[in-house]
């Protein structure tokens, strides 16, 4: 048993007592509008980045980048080469610096990128890319692979089912998060009509998450019924478009609750610091979908929280 790992695991565990929690994100969704929500989150370990003046976008934003630099401090507390899972289940965070960079590219206005620090791979050589192609072209020479296109949604379906493929082969305890992952992009893509922005690539690397079965799905109601068991569980009941936000809190539920069995595991590893990482990510979820509900007149989070029972 690695040292690195003990001392990693015993302080990942003080970062996970410190969430916000469901208590929490209950309170923060009854307030009747944003500014007091976000002058009782700045008392909470979000307040390393939330600031009371944000609007709702912004807060959010925050919310995530308080996560990321949880993800940067618990990878620096593991042994030098135990990084690599902690920095593969943060690379949604260098996905949404990608396409906001190409975003930027075609004249549309993001966030600012997130600070990856260590957790960066292709994101440094992308972000100073001065054309769409160059975006393409530094992925290409990265671990995210060629994309296909230099097409926005081509480029961001490519990289979410890759996130996850990553995730599936080198995030121990993680394998059925990337299955289910994998099976919500594809329901949002059926249920947007998108299936033309699935490139090689996705196809490729959905085929390796999925199996091939989800290619011959027609209703969005029958992809239950052709993805592995983790993804179907996820899929339950889901009809149409409109069902894409449950089967999404289901997600996070099911990656809080095999989270906190990963970060009490008996014999500290990468594992657990797996585990540690789906308990922050899901906190950060709930607190921004109650700043939300905050934002929007207030009201009460249970359906949600509910959902993630």
């Amino acid at each position: 048993m690695s040292a690195g790992w003990v001392a990693a695991a015993v302080r990942g565990r003080g970062l996970a007592r410190r969430r916000f929690g469901r208590d929490g994100a209950r309170d923060l969704a009854a307030f009747t509008s944003l500014a007091p929500a976000l002058a009782a989150l700045t008392a909470t370990p979000y307040g390393r980045e939330v600031r009371t003046e944000m609007d709702l976008a912004s807060a959010q934003h925050a919310v995530s980048a308080t996560l990321l630099w949880q993800l940067r401090v618990l990878a620096g507390w593991g042994p030098p080469l135990g990084a690599g899972p902690l920095r593969l289940l943060a690379a949604g965070f260098e996905i949404a610096n990608v396409t906001g960079h190409l975003a930027r590219l075609h004249g549309q206005s993001t966030p600012a990128p997130y600070a990856l620090g260590s957790m960066a791979t292709a994101w440094p050589s992308v972000s100073v890319a001065q054309t769409p192609a160059e975006v393409r072209a530094a992925l290409s020479t990265s671990v995210w692979g060629d994309p296909g296109s230099d097409d926005l949604p081509v480029v961001r379906l490519a990289m979410q089912v890759g996130w996850a493929r990553r995730v599936l082969d080198g995030a121990p305890g993680a394998a059925d998060w990337a299955i289910s992952r994998a099976a919500l992009v594809v329901a949002r893509v059926l249920a947007n009509g998108a299936l033309p922005s699935l490139g090689p690539l996705a196809r490729r690397d959905l085929n390796h998450l999925l199996g091939p079965r989800w290619q011959e799905v027609g209703p969005l109601s029958e992809l239950a019924r052709s993805v592995p068991r983790p993804a179907s569980q996820a899929l339950q009941g889901m009809v149409a478009g409109e069902d894409l936000w449950r089967a999404e809190a289901r997600w996070w539920a099911r990656v809080e609750s095999a989270g906190a069995t990963l970060a009490e595991g008996p014999r500290p590893d990468a594992s657990s610091g797996v585990g540690v990482a789906g308990l922050l990510a899901a906190d950060a979820w709930r607190t921004r979908a109650a700043l939300a509900v905050a934002a929007h007149g207030g009201g009460n989070l249970a359906e949600v929280l509910d959902a993630m029972a």
